[in-house]
């Protein structure tokens, strides 16, 4: 045991050497972001955003993962820059109704809430959207557990989004280990990266839509015949029949816990084909070292989930004269 959590160590170290390298190459605007950024045009702004988030966590927990996802979703199509939260105009087709988001991601009224509050405590419309929805993140993250971290801000808002960016830059829940890791380091981040932020569904569920391939199509060998059983009986064989209906993706959706999730995959008890593509049970893989090395080390999970949303949330950020900061979260500025 002990050789082998000393062995993740080693390729968790250079894991993160090499995601710093590609997140420098790939967003090239972080460094302009601040965690102190709003400290003096808006001192009140991050107790405002908590205190919001944390009235619609305790009204509905499942919305911690919600916000979370939201952020995600965001940050990986056309980097973090809020064009998630656009409305369909005459001029684009936005990202809400990308195969990725539509019935599925969702927040967007819990933003529109959190907006309406900074603007008010600011006595202005000096927050961006973006900012606003990383800072939730976090906060939903807290709210149910999880670590603290500072978030870098002082993005501003895209003017435009795109559905077609987003059916082909959000991975799938049906991708292969392959594609999961193309698809992260295409954003600058590395396996360590991809193997800790999936973590995240240490919250939340998912909807039978996303994981009925894996209930009747795969073999015997990737999934544990008795949440097999458990998943079939609330999702069908039948496409379109309880499409909605949902599973948690963890034994404990409402709460941080890294145990849980990772112990999950190490069962083959990973609800979505693409959490267990993480964990083949081989002896020489990255990713199953990883999570064999979070599952039995929790403190290291949620220090490096905390370093990993930095990266992130650091994705091709607009700033200075690019984008714009919106008064309505939801359209442009000039619509």
């Amino acid at each position: 045991m002990a050789a082998a959590l000393s062995m993740a160590r080693r390729v968790v170290v250079a894991a993160c050497v090499a995601a710093m390298a590609l997140a420098l190459l790939a967003t090239p605007g972080s460094g302009q972001l601040d965690p102190y950024f709003y400290d003096k045009a808006c001192p009140a702004v991050l107790s405002t955003i908590k205190r919001v988030v944390e009235e619609a966590v305790a009204a509905e927990p499942r919305m911690g993962a919600s916000l979370l996802r939201l952020h995600f979703h965001d940050c990986f199509v056309n980097g973090c820059d809020g064009s998630i939260l656009l409305d369909d105009t005459p001029f684009f087709t936005g990202e809400k109704s990308a195969s990725p988001n539509a019935n599925s991601v969702r927040g967007f009224d819990v933003i529109d809430r959190i907006k309406a509050a900074v603007n008010a405590a600011c006595r202005g419309n000096v927050v961006s959207c973006a900012d606003i929805v990383a800072v939730a993140a976090r906060d939903s993250v807290v709210a149910l557990g999880g670590p603290s971290y500072d978030v870098p801000l002082g993005r501003h808002d895209a003017r435009t989004a795109s559905q077609a960016a987003a059916n082909s830059s959000i991975p799938a829940p049906t991708s292969s280990l392959d594609r999961l890791a193309s698809s992260f380091a295409a954003h600058g981040l590395s396996l360590q990266d991809l193997v800790v932020l999936s973590g995240g569904h240490t919250l939340g569920f998912s909807r039978c839509t996303n994981f009925r391939d894996r209930l009747y199509n795969e073999t015997a060998a990737t999934l544990d015949g008795a949440l097999a059983a458990s998943l079939r009986a609330v999702c069908p064989r039948a496409t379109g029949s309880g499409d909605d209906n949902l599973a948690p993706l963890d034994p404990t959706p409402a709460r941080f816990d890294a145990g849980g999730y990772y112990a999950s995959l190490v069962r083959r008890r990973g609800v979505l084909h693409s959490d267990q593509q993480l964990f083949a049970g081989g002896p020489g893989g990255v990713t199953d070292a990883l999570v064999r090395f979070y599952a039995a080390n929790g403190d290291a999970f949620r220090r490096d989930f905390a370093d990993a949303m930095v990266r992130m949330g650091s994705i091709a950020p607009l700033t200075g004269a690019s984008g714009e900061i919106r008064y309505d979260c939801r359209k442009v500025n000039y619509s």
